[in-house]
Formats: C-alpha cells, sequence, structure tokens
C-alpha cells in the first residue's frame, strides 16, 4: 500500500494489543468534530469512498471541543481517528491527548468566516463589531457603570438598527465557531469598564439562543423566523444563499473574496487533527487524508470549494500537506 511505510512503533503496539485481547480493528475510519468543517470531511469521506477500495468514513459532527475531547481520551478502536475542528487545538488538549497516549498531527485545511444571517425575507443588517456585542453580551456599560444588558431591540442600541427584537441563534460552548465568535467579536469589541474575563460572556435572558451543532436546523429556524438571526460558518450562508442573508460586518459583506483576501474581520482558519497511533491499524487513514490534501478537493479549483472552503495560498496548502504525510505532530503556541 502507498502509505504501508507510515505505520509507526505506537500504532503497531495498538495493533498488537488488539490482537491479543481478541479485538479486532475497525476498517471504517471514525471521524468527529467540528460542524462547521463536517460538510467538507463528508464530501471528502463520500468521494473517498466511491474512488479508493477503502470503506466510506463516518463522519459525526459533534463540535470541536466535543471532537477533541473524543480524539484526546486514548487510543483503541473505541475512540476517533481523526476529529475536525473549526479552531486550532489548545495547548491543555494537547496535554490531555499526551497523557493518554495520542499524537495528533496538524492539518489546517482552508479558511472560514462566521456570519451573522437572517432570512432572505428578514431586514438588510449591517452592523459594527460593537453593537454585535451590545446586542448579545451578557453585561453592557451605561453611563460609565456594567450592567446587566437591557437591550430588548436592535434600534435600541442604534436608531438605524431594524426595530425588531434581539434574537440570535447561536452554537453551543463546545463549538469551535463559538470559541472563535467570542474571541473575534466579543473580546475584540469589549467595552471599556467591562472585566476581561466578562467579556466573553453571552446573554442567558432569551436575547442569544444556544440552538446546538445542527447548522441545518439553526437555517430551517431563521427561514421560519424571519427576525431572528443566526451565528454560523460562511459555507452554510453559500450553500442556502437562496433562503438566507448575511449581515455587513464593519462594512464587510461576507462573501469567498471577502474572506480569502482577509477583508472580512470574522474569519478563521479550520483544521483537522489525525490520530498517528491509529495509522497502520484502521486501514485508509492516510490515503484519506492523501484525498483531503490533493488540489482536486482542498485546491483553488477544488470541488471543496463548491462547499464554501477558502481555500490556503498554495504554498500553505504544500506545507501542510508534507508535514501530514511527515506525521508531523500539533505543536503548541
Amino acid at each position: 500500500m502507498k502509505f504501508a511505510h507510515y505505520a509507526s512503533a505506537a500504532a503497531l503496539l495498538v495493533a498488537a494489543s488488539m490482537a491479543a485481547t481478541g479485538a479486532q480493528a475497525r476498517d471504517q475510519i471514525s471521524i468527529v468534530g467540528s460542524s462547521t468543517v463536517f460538510p467538507f470531511a463528508t464530501a471528502v469521506a463520500e468521494r473517498f469512498g466511491q474512488t479508493s477500495d477503502f470503506a466510506t468514513p463516518v463522519v459525526e459532527a459533534t463540535g470541536s471541543g466535543g471532537g477533541l475531547k473524543l480524539f484526546c481520551e486514548g487510543v483503541g478502536e473505541g475512540t476517533p481517528d481523526i476529529t475536525n475542528a473549526s479552531r486550532r487545538i489548545k495547548n491543555k488538549e494537547i496535554d490531555k491527548c499526551g497523557v493518554n497516549g495520542v499524537t495528533p498531527v496538524e492539518v489546517k485545511v482552508g479558511f472560514d468566516g462566521i456570519v451573522l444571517s437572517n432570512a432572505k425575507s428578514g431586514a438588510d443588517l449591517s452592523v459594527s463589531r460593537e453593537q454585535i456585542f451590545m446586542a448579545l453580551a451578557k453585561n453592557v456599560v451605561i453611563d460609565g457603570v456594567a450592567t446587566a444588558n437591557p437591550y430588548t431591540l436592535w434600534s435600541d442600541i442604534d436608531p438605524s438598527l431594524p426595530t425588531e427584537a434581539i434574537e440570535v441563534l447561536g452554537p453551543p460552548p463546545t463549538s469551535g465557531t463559538r470559541d472563535a465568535f467570542v474571541e473575534l467579536v466579543m473580546e475584540e469589541a469589549c467595552q471599556e469598564g467591562i472585566e476581561e474575563d466578562a467579556c466573553s460572556q453571552l446573554r442567558e435572558d432569551g436575547a442569544f439562543i444556544d440552538a446546538g451543532e445542527n447548522d441545518n436546523l439553526i437555517v430551517q429556524k431563521l427561514e421560519a423566523n424571519p427576525s431572528a438571526f443566526g451565528i454560523f460558518g460562511f459555507s452554510f450562508l453559500d450553500q442556502n444563499a437562496d433562503k438566507i442573508k448575511g449581515a455587513m460586518v464593519d462594512g464587510v459583506e461576507p462573501t469567498f473574496d471577502a474572506i480569502a483576501e482577509g477583508d472580512y474581520p470574522v474569519s478563521r482558519s479550520l483544521f483537522f487533527y489525525v490520530k498517528k497511533e491509529h495509522i497502520g491499524v484502521v486501514p485508509g487513514i492516510m490515503e484519506y487524508v492523501a484525498e483531503f490534501t490533493n488540489d482536486n478537493a482542498w485546491g483553488d479549483e477544488g470541488y471543496l470549494t463548491e462547499k464554501g472552503l477558502i481555500p490556503l495560498p498554495e504554498e500553505d496548502r504544500a506545507q501542510y500537506k508534507a508535514d501530514a504525510e511527515g506525521l508531523v505532530a500539533a505543536q503548541k503556541k
């Protein structure tokens, strides 16, 4: 097999352990993690199953944090082989992986924007990150004093905004999209007078609604309620452009080109992590990685761009492909 030489000593030990206990290695790759990366991983898995001699991988959307938790729990057939993430692995997660004998190999796959979106029949919205903070923060500063957020209508924040109730459906705390939104919007636009650790706290009075990891369900709810907004990755806006539209943020419309060129302010990198110890035990892992990191998939004209993936520059793709093939472990930052 093309990648047979990638089986590490650790992977051989895992295989020996399975054999000793009578367990059999899975014949399907198990992939968990980010709901944002989910459609890209699913497209690759389906193409991989159709064009190779391996079984189609099983892909589940558990959220970035949930996926990394499962991924780092240990080695063996009961743990996933790959986890997707819409944020980089945290230092504490690398530590947890290490304690449990897991070596995560990092592959950055592209970029994505985080959008504030509503039904096409709803009001057009152009907001600053500061206005989003004022709409969604648990506490805001009024007359120099931090107080519980009193705003009920968007127009309460600024008369130019719609005279509609603030109702935003968003991802749960386990989501990488939530992490990135908090970092790029809430913390970036936090008002002076709010304690630093309170900048990331979202409202709990119904204005912000934890809608879970199913972004497709958020789209359906937005269609049913044109006055509500949803927070999710650009790829879901792109795939549902006949139903929903994105708000302008800091004067920039969320488009493929604006995100690729770095003009749209709420954008982040996407990743997946491969469990080095499972290579050579669960069949097809490196072949799946090769399919994902092929320019026909993640390149400028690859089939993943049709799903809304904003590709990495060619030089970066070459580097991450080489790191994946060399099984370079993720490093703390």
